[in-house]
């Protein structure tokens, strides 16, 4: 695969990937914490918020294409 149509593939995928978890963090936050206090709030937005670099890490490896060796 040519790198540049890798690397349309990957930027797309990642657009839709971070779009969707974003509605689904912020769905997951509404329904369960709403009465939950500050720390709560604040634990779960910093975990969801630095979770989504794992799928997007793995994207970026792949557009990157094979290690030559």
């Amino acid at each position: 695969m040519r790198p540049s149509l890798r690397s349309f593939i990957g930027t797309i995928a990642i657009i839709v990937i971070v779009l969707l978890y974003a509605l689904l963090a912020t769905t997951i936050a509404s329904a369960t914490l709403a009465t939950a206090p500050w720390w709560a709030h604040l634990l779960y937005f910093v975990l969801t918020g630095l979770l989504w670099i794992v799928p997007a890490m793995l994207i970026i490896k792949w557009m990157a294409g094979p290690v030559k060796k």
